[in-house]
């Protein structure tokens, strides 16, 4: 619901609410607004509740900049190593997004993107640059940049990503380091520009 935008930032998570819209017991939507908050997605204030957290354009670009910093370092490590499964699993993301995107389906691009990078993230054979870039790569901060994308935008996403398999096909890390550094800027440029123009 976070990384979907259904919970957008600043809504109050009421346990009732949301146990009686998915169908649970309450506990298990304590348990996950426990865990949120760890993550530094809901805070918890006394009294009040849990809030989804509002990052501000300056607190989306700073994350963009430090993702910006590891995530090409760890396609540069993974894209080498990458069995052909692997490759054939990127290159299928990589379609499931363009035809999401052509059929107007933009709430499917948050999960599939996180699929297609967590590739790279968690093959990179880093185990501290896997843990660094987990926390950093939120779903809700990628929910929240396919809102802010011209279409122009969105299919220059989608071009990258078809460039990152290619070079992924080639095993080239350089290449996909050079393209996962251009493509995570376009998209810090993206969501800064929109947030400037609100």
């Amino acid at each position: 619901m976070l990384a979907s935008g259904i919970l957008p930032p600043g809504a109050w998570l009421r346990e009732k609410t949301l146990a009686e819209s998915i169908g649970v017991s309450r506990t298990p939507i304590r348990e996950a607004i426990k865990r949120l908050a760890a993550e530094g997605l809901v805070e918890i204030s006394r009294n009040k509740g849990a809030q989804v957290v509002s990052f501000s354009a300056g607190d989306i670009a700073d994350l963009y900049d430090v993702r910006a910093g590891f995530e090409p370092h760890a396609a540069l490590l993974s894209v080498p190593h990458l069995t052909d499964v692997d490759v054939e699993r990127l290159e299928l993301l990589a379609n499931q997004m363009e035809e999401a995107v052509r059929a107007g389906r933009h709430n499917e691009l948050s999960a599939l993107n996180g699929a297609f990078h967590g590739i790279f993230v968690e093959l990179c054979g880093n185990r501290h640059l896997s843990i660094a870039l987990r926390a950093i790569l939120r779903p809700t901060m990628v929910a929240h940049t396919f809102m802010s994308y011209t279409p122009e935008e969105l299919k220059r996403s989608m071009q990258h990503h078809a460039e990152l398999v290619a070079a992924a096909k080639a095993r080239d890390g350089e290449w996909a380091e050079a393209v996962m550094r251009v493509h995570i800027l376009a998209a810090r440029n993206a969501v800064v520009t929109a947030n400037s123009v609100q």
